[in-house]
């Protein structure tokens, strides 16, 4: 399944939020330095999806607001 997702980094606390069938809102606290934002995301995902974070993959925007993650 691939899910697009619009983080934002440095936010007040961690959160999920559905948009639509396939499309999240994510906010992480850490800061979009190193990857740690990314990983916090592909984390929260994981545990709000109920998979483990090993089947949670960043396949474009790893860079960017905006991503396309495949989980599966």
């Amino acid at each position: 399944m691939r899910i697009y997702v619009k983080v934002t980094p440095r936010a007040e606390k961690n959160e999920v939020e559905k948009i639509s069938d396939g499309e999240y809102k994510v906010k992480v606290t850490d800061p979009p330095e190193k990857g740690k934002a990314n990983e916090k995301v592909v984390e929260l995902l994981a545990y709000h999806l109920a998979v483990p974070k090993s089947s949670v993959k960043i396949i474009a925007g790893k860079s960017a607001r905006i991503k396309i993650i495949d989980v599966g």
